[in-house]
């Protein structure tokens, strides 16, 4: 591109589209539903009671703050150049009375990336959803701002599919949340301090560090970025689908990103059939998410084989995938398969920010060997030392050792809870930790 002297009144342009949302002809970040809905407000006493209830007591500690539950709607990207559109989520708001700092106190913003999920319909703004209740009584009654967002696809959003495991897109999706928390917490009269911090988990891992490597990269005069805490992401997709190991949840997973490729880049594959075998590739391409799904309501209506428990992941794939495609993406790296997954592996950029990468060495759905130890070498290659940090441990002395036997009805109970939730919830410890020390 050849450089050309600007007016004054395009250097301001320029500067101002930098900054991402300041354009007043750019709407990303811009809230749909204004003013702001506030959902519902729960009592420091109530959080109480349901993480006691839930086993996150111990974890999350005494609740100091109330929170207000607020229902988001904004405008964001889609996949292609130019292309808008809208996606829904949550804001989570510390508050109390009136003289506390609970109220007063100009709270640090944490954005975070929600899990994988099959159901279309499912939104954050919802306090008994799983995560949600986890941020609240971990994060929001602690007095932090969080955000969350459904993505692309999900909930309000009117996008026609979600781009499953696109960087790009879960980075806008995210950036574009926090812009939409920041418009909603000032309607509401609530100061932020400016401080942000990223954190996600699972697929969410995978998102916030995209968007921790698009706000440093893209908008670094925008955010203020303290700190990135990621949680068992999928970073590392260029060598994970080459692995031939199959992961628990691959019948899920793998579909979902394929098909989602394939809607994306328009290149992966001609005809379902040629991925997919029978009867699984009929209907298979716009599969997921689907309405008011789960994992194993998807199972029973036969449109996807089973896993754990009741067979192993190496019997899922070979029951659900053409050989052929398994092996195109074990050994073709010209393949479009192959290519799309190099554009979205994050071992591309160095961060600014602190970085913490947390896992757990059992993981069977996405493997630490796989994605967090290259993830911190590259950093480590970059000249960047980040906190890599692999709480088994944690999760064996909190809800005991591994199972011997694998034939057990317990080993295939303790696997099906170590990625989601014990993983999860024993990362945010440390998450929050890293986030007490830079708020």
């Amino acid at each position: 591109m050849k450089l050309r002297v600007l007016s004054a009144v395009a250097v301001a342009a320029v500067l101002l589209a930098a900054c991402g949302g300041s354009d007043p002809a750019d709407p990303r970040g811009e809230l749909i539903d204004a003013p702001a809905a506030v959902g519902s407000t729960l009592a420091a006493a109530q959080i109480d009671g349901a993480a006691q209830a839930g086993g996150l007591h111990a974890l999350a500690g005494a609740a100091r703050c109330d929170v207000k539950v607020i229902r988001l709607n904004y405008r964001t990207a889609g996949v292609r150049q130019g292309e808008t559109s809208n996606a829904s989520g949550v804001l989570l708001l510390p508050t109390g009375p009136a003289d506390t700092a609970c109220a007063t106190a100009a709270a640090p913003l944490v954005a975070y990336s929600r899990g994988t999920s099959v159901d279309k319909s499912r939104v954050m703004a919802n306090a008994q959803d799983p995560e949600t209740r986890i941020l609240i009584a971990m994060l929001a009654a602690q007095g932090y701002a969080v955000v969350a967002t459904d993505y692309l696809g999900y909930g309000a959003s009117t996008y026609p599919y979600h781009p499953y495991l696109h960087a790009d897109s879960e980075a806008t999706s995210v950036i574009d949340s926090v812009r939409a928390a920041r418009k909603a917490a000032a309607e509401l009269g609530r100061k932020l301090s400016g401080k942000v911090m990223f954190t996600g988990f699972s697929q969410g891992g995978h998102a916030s560090m995209a968007a921790q490597r698009a706000a440093e990269r893209d908008y670094g005069n925008e955010f203020d970025v303290a700190a990135g805490a990621h949680v068992a992401g999928p970073y590392n997709l260029a060598d994970a689908l080459k692995d031939p190991q199959a992961i628990a949840g691959y019948q899920f997973f793998i579909p979902f990103l394929v098909t989602a490729w394939q809607k994306v880049y328009g290149n992966v594959y001609a005809n379902a059939a040629d991925v997919f075998k029978a009867p699984y590739a009929s209907g298979i391409d716009n599969l997921l998410p689907a309405p008011n799904a789960s994992y194993a309501s998807l199972i029973v209506a036969g449109k996807v084989p089973y896993g754990m428990p009741n067979g192993t992941p190496d019997e899922a794939r070979a029951d659900l995938m053409q050989p052929a495609f398994v092996q195109t993406m074990r050994a073709d790296d010209s393949a479009p398969i192959s290519v799309a997954a190099r554009k979205n592996t994050l071992l591309d950029w160095k961060p600014r920010g602190r970085v913490l990468l947390c896992g757990a060495a059992a993981d069977p759905t996405i493997p630490p060997a796989v994605h967090q130890v290259p993830m911190r070498a590259h950093f480590a290659a970059q000249g960047v030392t980040v906190d890599s940090v692999d709480v088994d441990p944690d999760i064996q002395a909190a809800f005991g050792p591994v199972p011997t036997d694998p034939a057990s009805a317990e080993y295939a109970d303790y696997y099906g809870n170590y990625h989601d939730p014990h993983e999860l919830l024993t990362c945010l410890v440390k998450a929050r930790e890293l986030f007490d020390r830079v708020r």
